[in-house]
């Protein structure tokens, strides 16, 4: 049994404690629940990269104040058999069907629907010939 404590009010209504009183009871009876986070990057089960085959490597077009053609690729998870779009980041890629890569979270805001980046330099896909800055990003040793 829970007992409530009321102090004393001056120059209050009776109607703001009753109030006061029922949101108390409310949340005594029914306390508040923590928010579930949602996974943005669901399809790779709580794993930091997955290692995937690619089936198909295209151009697509970015959302409206920007124009370029991005490559992105469509590839097969290894152990789920699911496909899912990434990105292919930095210039020149040697992608074909067939090639494996190493997949990671991590949408771009410009395409519509990917949600995944390939890490450059692991398994088939090479790094970014030249990179002198954020070389870590693309695969480049010193």
């Amino acid at each position: 049994m829970v007992k409530i404590l009321v102090f004393q009010t001056i120059d209050m209504s009776s109607n703001l404690i009753t109030h006061f009183l029922m949101s108390l009871l409310n949340l005594i009876k029914h306390p508040r629940k923590n928010k579930i986070k949602k996974q943005k990057s669901v399809k790779l089960n709580k794993n930091p990269q997955k290692k995937g085959i690619c089936i198909k490597v295209l151009t697509k077009s970015p959302k409206k104040p920007n124009s370029a053609n991005r490559r992105i690729a469509k590839v097969r998870i290894v152990e789920t058999k699911q496909i899912l779009t990434l990105k292919i980041q930095g210039e020149q890629q040697n992608l074909q069907q067939h090639s494996t890569l190493l997949i990671q979270g991590g949408r771009s805001r410009d395409l519509i629907g990917v949600k995944y980046k390939s890490v450059r330099n692991k398994y088939d896909l090479t790094g970014v010939n030249n990179r002198k800055t954020s070389r870590s990003r693309y695969g480049v040793k010193k």
